[in-house]
């Protein structure tokens, strides 16, 4: 068993942490990884970078989803069509370490954006992993910005064509959900055979039924009125414990590479798991254990970033 690392969340990047842990001890891998959309300054994952990004304009002022610039879709230059290329090699760097560490059938949740999740997909089956499926996490509300094209022509003065787009706005539709790809480590028996001897590749219907109905792979959960937010793209608690819920017995051990606010060691520790969490920030490092000490935290996560790459650095 790794003690040195057990239900303690240990600041670090996790690719030199993950070398030191024992093999085929993990028992679920559960993560909110870096989603490679130029969040924040810690989802920069690639080395195309400029003064932009991560700025702000006057619109953006006040707009708690859109504090800060990211790239277009189309992006700035023809370097930005290398982004997601990068992004699956950083993905490939620690998947391919976190394999070995896997039990035989074990469960690794993979949180994602819809725009990059097949680049981690294309990772982890480099590194061995089999995908089970695709989940869906349906959040309560979206934050969202699609700006009125009559208004951008209106600007420009283009009254003529202002009337023939009226309407019609530039953006996409509204983000309600977030996808989770569910990976799991192949096994050399059967399924139940696995069981027996891992411990894991089952799935804990009865405890997750959801108002009486065995759950889909449509996950409908949004905060509590009295969760406290500490991390932008910070999950709600049920959730998590959901899937810890899902595929894991009591004492068995949950790993997170990328714990953030410690949202999963939270729920593993209500749950009666063990946990093993990373977080490259000191910032969230101790967010996170004061979180699993129930200390009040009082911390500010509207400072100002500067873009940085956190791949080739």
């Amino acid at each position: 068993m790794n003690t040195e690392f057990l239900n303690k969340i240990t600041c670090g990047d996790c690719r030199k942490l993950l070398p030191k842990l024992d093999k085929e001890s993990i028992h679920l891998f559960l993560s909110d990884i870096p989603y490679g959309i130029n969040l924040d300054e810690w989802d920069v994952l690639h080395n195309n970078t400029n003064s932009a990004l991560l700025g702000s304009s006057p619109a953006q002022e006040g707009k708690n989803g859109f504090k800060r610039r990211g790239k277009p879709i189309n992006g700035w230059s023809n370097a930005d069509k290398n982004s997601g290329k990068e992004y699956e090699e950083w993905c490939y760097s620690w998947a391919e370490q976190l394999f070995p560490l896997m039990k035989e059938g074990a469960s690794a949740f993979v949180f994602g954006a819809r725009r990059t999740l097949h680049r981690a997909i294309n990772a982890f089956e480099d590194s061995g992993f089999l995908l089970k499926d695709v989940l869906a996490w349906k959040k309560t509300s979206a934050h969202h910005r699609a700006q009125r094209l009559n208004i951008v022509l209106k600007n420009r003065g283009l009254e003529q064509e202002l009337q023939a787009w009226e309407g019609w706005r530039l953006g996409n539709l509204a983000p309600i959900y977030e996808p989770i790809a569910w990976f799991f480590k192949p096994y050399k028996v059967t399924i139940t055979d696995n069981i027996l001897i891992n411990g894991v590749g089952a799935i804990n219907t009865e405890i997750c039924k959801i108002n009486g109905t065995s759950p889909s792979n449509l996950l409908e959960f949004g905060f509590a009125d009295n969760e406290e937010k500490y991390h932008e793209a910070q999950k709600p608690l049920n959730l998590i414990e959901f899937l810890i819920n899902l595929t894991t017995k009591e004492n068995q051990t949950v790993l997170d590479s990328f714990m953030g606010s410690g949202t999963t060691a939270v729920a593993s520790k209500h749950l009666n798991r063990n946990f093993i969490g990373f977080e490259i920030h000191e910032k969230y490092c101790e967010i996170g254990n004061l979180r699993l000490n129930g200390t009040e935290i009082n911390t500010n996560l509207n400072g100002k970033h500067k873009p940085q790459s956190t791949l080739f650095g």
